[in-house]
């Protein structure tokens, strides 16, 4: 209850509560309602410290487990999955080893195979897959390794025991061991994907200083922040370091050195998220013409800034979608080859496989955009645009295509600009147009 709350003020309170977090030992869980009572605060005051500190990757809230204090995971390698996530994912229940749940695990092994065999494949950090075989429980948790129980089978007391005592995780699930290895395979490789994707993170140092204003600050506050800083445009935030406004050089001039700046900054700036691609955050700062994002929480507490030449800086290193596996737009472009004709035009064929075909059997309208998109896109990379965002696309179904047909996909540039690029693209069969599109890019220029 706020009545009993022990800090002087909620930012204080706020801040000491995620240091308490960051002090924790690594897999300690943390009910909210026992932080409350253990800190002097009220529930809501935890709970919001409790959901920044997800936000920071501290701690990791799990169904069926609750909130426990993590190892701060690194983007860079994602695709190593917890034990806790795992149990996540097959929908499983723990057995033992509790302690063990947020350790990551580098690989899994199918346990088919004579027990002699099993343990030349078994390490630590690796996870073994088997049924209802407990003399492979017990030689898993003596190699390291975490143990999944398949079939929805259970284990000894004596491997629960031993799982606690190594704090190894044991878990069961329902699903057959094949099922389970395909879940689990579908979600690392998820995980890669993500690992691509570069995100507002991977720019922002959490440690680096971020220059702000408060709404109470004068104009005075704005020249020497300016001067101090280098820079002629900063956030506004307000007491509990909640962005409110965004303030610049041309917002102060020719008022008062004592005129405070809630009078004169933008209300409600565009802000980001941590969890905000890079492309994404690009795309906004160059159609709005913003040089400065504040990147805030969930609650828009201020985390840090990034400028538009740091965004469009990192846009030339970003990872290319080809390079991303298996999505499916990949998937579904992977069958294409580039031609060229004798007057270098370019254009894509390919077949029209069974995984294409929509509820008639046809190839479905969503595959021919998708491809039609992707063509357009190989177009304007060629004229060195090579980071662009879709603005809107016009399209047109006049024939059906059949399954096991050959396509061609042919984009023409219309017009070109330094900002825009207009593309028609036509999907051709037997010669004939059977789909047209018109699409229109916004091109981000990181130069």
């Amino acid at each position: 209850m706020p009545g009993n709350d022990i800090y002087p003020n909620e930012l204080t309170k706020h801040e000491l509560l995620l240091q308490y977090i960051r002090e924790l030992p690594i897999g300690t869980k943390i009910p909210v309602r026992q932080m409350a009572k253990d800190r002097g605060v009220s529930e809501g005051t935890a709970y919001r410290a409790l959901k920044e500190a997800e936000q920071l990757g501290l701690v990791s809230t799990k169904e069926r487990i609750g909130t426990v204090r993590i190892d701060k995971k690194r983007r860079g390698n994602p695709e190593q999955l917890t034990f806790a996530e795992v149990l996540e994912i097959v929908q499983g229940s723990l057995l033992g080893g509790e302690e063990g749940l947020e350790k990551s695990l580098h690989k899994f092994v199918i346990g088919a195979m004579e027990l002699g065999e099993m343990i030349g494949y078994i390490d630590a950090g690796s996870l073994l897959i088997v049924g209802n075989r407990q003399s492979a429980h017990r030689i898993a948790l003596e190699q390291g390794a975490g143990v999944l129980v398949t079939g929805g089978f259970g284990t000894s007391e004596e491997v629960r025991a031993l799982a606690n005592e190594r704090k190894l995780p044991i878990l069961t699930c329902r699903h057959d061991t094949f099922t389970v290895a395909s879940m689990i395979n579908r979600a690392m490789y998820d995980q890669l994907i993500k690992r691509k994707i570069m995100m507002i993170a991977d720019l922002l140092e959490p440690s680096a200083r971020s220059g702000a204003l408060k709404q109470s600050s004068t104009v005075s506050d704005f020249h020497k922040l300016s001067e101090e800083m280098g820079s002629s445009r900063f956030p506004v935030t307000d007491e509990w370091n909640r962005v409110v406004g965004m303030v610049t050089s041309k917002d102060v001039v020719g008022s008062p050195q004592d005129q405070t700046l809630d009078k004169l900054m933008t209300r409600r700036p565009m802000t980001v998220t941590m969890n905000t691609p890079v492309a994404s955050a690009a795309h906004r700062m160059v159609s709005e013409g913003i040089e400065l994002l504040p990147v805030v929480d969930r609650q828009r507490k201020l985390m840090g800034a990034i400028n538009r030449a740091e965004v469009l800086r990192a846009m030339q290193f970003a990872n290319r979608p080809a390079h991303l596996g298996e999505t499916f737009d990949a998937l579904m472009w992977g069958g294409f080859a580039e031609q060229r004709d004798s007057e270098n035009r370019l254009s894509f064929a390919g077949l029209a496989t069974p995984q294409m075909s929509g509820p008639l059997g046809t190839i479905s309208e969503g595959v021919l955009t998708s491809l039609m998109q992707q063509a357009a896109s190989r177009a304007v990379e060629e004229l060195g645009k090579r980071e662009h965002v879709l603005d809107n696309m016009t399209t047109y179904f006049l024939r059906t295509v059949p399954v096991d047909a050959s396509i061609s996909i042919v984009p023409q540039i219309i017009e070109a600009s330094r900002r825009y690029v207009k593309v028609e693209v036509q999907a051709i069969l037997d010669g004939e147009a059977v789909a047209k599109a018109m699409l229109t890019a916004q091109t981000i220029d990181p130069a």
